[in-house]
């Protein structure tokens, strides 16, 4: 194949990929909406984190909550834990990488707010940690997940839920977590604020 076709591949397996999750997740993408519906119309925030491409997915969310996603509304609470260079550095200095998250959800995390966890393995260590320590603190997760969804699938219970891309490959997965992050984005502005995309 030549650079063009190449390309044309990559585009292909990425709508491919598209295509498959709109058929197997929007039944569960739905539900996630409901929930974070419900903990924003209760007065919750929502906190997100992940590692490399999976932070600054985590980063995306909280400021298309807080600022705007299409259009001026109201803002809402989310805060990414992924930000604070102080924070994040002294918990692995003193502590482990894989308390970053935990330790922060121990000092933020209120019941009924909801954890935003994202890893396309669903191995990372500190986003596994962060659920752990979230269903302590009588939070609700939602988890942004691939493959065979690790150790976060195990964790999932009561009203979490897990959104798994049906991918095995980082690239096809981060792309997929980008589009659940602007559908619930579009789908809580739809239902909180009658604001259409």
């Amino acid at each position: 194949m030549n650079e063009q076709d190449q390309i044309k591949a990559l585009f292909s397996a990425s709508i491919s990929t598209k295509q498959t999750a709109a058929e197997t997740m929007a039944e569960d993408i739905a539900k996630a909406v409901e929930l974070l519906e419900g903990a924003v119309k209760n007065g919750n925030k929502v906190l997100s984190c992940g590692n490399g491409g999976s932070a600054a997915d985590a980063q995306h969310f909280s400021s298309e909550f807080i600022n705007r996603f299409h259009q001026d509304r109201d803002s809402i609470p989310a805060v990414a834990l992924t930000t604070d260079s102080s924070t994040i550095t002294s918990i692995a200095n003193d502590y482990s990488y894989d308390e970053i998250f935990s330790r922060q959800i121990s000092s933020l995390g209120q019941p009924g707010d909801i954890l935003l966890a994202i890893s396309t393995s669903g191995n990372s260590g500190n986003v596994v940690r962060a659920m752990q320590e979230a269903t302590k603190r009588n939070m609700h997760t939602i988890a942004f997940t691939g493959r065979d969804g690790g150790k976060m699938a195990n964790l999932i219970q009561g009203q979490d839920i897990e959104l798994r891309v049906p991918s095995e490959t980082t690239a096809r997965i981060q792309e997929v977590h980008l589009l659940l992050i602007h559908i619930l984005c579009a789908r809580i502005d739809n239902r909180l604020f009658n604001l259409d995309e």
